[in-house]
C-alpha cells in the first residue's frame, strides 16, 4: 500500500485529529491549493471553484468534524473502492 493509499486510509478511520500537513498533503493532492490564511483558517480551492475552509487547532492539528467535510468534499470512500 502506497503512503497516500495510508492517508487516505487514514482520513476514512475517522480519527480525533490529523496533522493539518496530512490534510494540505490530501487536498493537493486532489488539486486544491491554498488561497489565503487568516489566523488559524486555511482557504483551499481547486479549479472549479470548489472552496473549503480548514482551521487549524492548536497550531497543528485539525479535529475530527473537518475529517469529516474533506472525505465527503473528496468522496473518498468512492475513490478509494475504485482503485484511485
Amino acid at each position: 500500500m502506497s503512503q497516500f493509499n495510508k492517508l487516505v486510509a487514514k482520513f476514512l478511520a475517522l480519527p480525533p485529529q490529523v496533522r493539518f500537513r496530512e490534510v494540505c498533503a490530501l487536498l493537493n493532492h486532489f488539486g486544491y491549493v491554498e488561497v489565503r490564511a487568516k489566523g488559524s483558517h486555511h482557504t483551499f480551492e481547486n479549479a472549479a471553484g470548489q472552496v473549503i475552509v480548514v482551521p487549524k487547532k492548536g497550531g497543528k492539528l485539525v479535529s475530527r468534524t473537518y475529517v469529516k467535510v474533506i472525505v465527503q468534499l473528496l468522496d473518498l470512500e468512492n475513490w478509494q473502492n475504485h482503485g484511485q
